[in-house]
């Protein structure tokens, strides 16, 4: 199963990127804790360790390519992979998240999403 979601920040793509990467502004930002780096093959949890996974791309102000998997993945099932893409449109930015490879019963991470990540962040950028 795979989906992408649209979310619009009221920041610029190196804020988004920066507080993403980092792990007082990804904690900040979501209201979870998180562990994070910005430093490819760092391995990073948030949410209060429910999220695990690795940096596998970073493309400075643009993409971040992450493994991913929650404290509900059965211990069989691979890891599945986010790309954040972000993209600033006028005085905003554009932020893209494709999910894929996620677990067949992973529909409940959709909202996931936009109640844990997308709300948050939205509030936290407009601080």
């Amino acid at each position: 199963m795979e989906f992408t979601l649209k979310t619009k920040l009221s920041a610029t793509a190196k804020q988004v990127y920066k507080a993403w990467l980092s792990t007082q502004g990804h904690t900040k930002m979501t209201g979870g804790a998180a562990f994070i780096s910005d430093k490819v093959g760092d391995k990073f949890t948030a949410w209060d360790g429910y999220i695990k996974g690795e940096n596998l791309i970073l493309e400075p102000y643009s993409r971040i390519v992450q493994s991913w998997r929650s404290s509900q993945f059965e211990e069989t099932e691979m890891d599945s992979q986010i790309e954040i893409i972000l993209e600033e449109v006028d005085s905003e930015t554009e932020l893209t998240l494709k999910h894929n490879n996620v677990p067949e019963n992973g529909e409940h991470y959709i909202k996931g999403w936009d109640e844990h990540y997308f709300q948050p962040m939205k509030a936290y950028f407009l601080m």
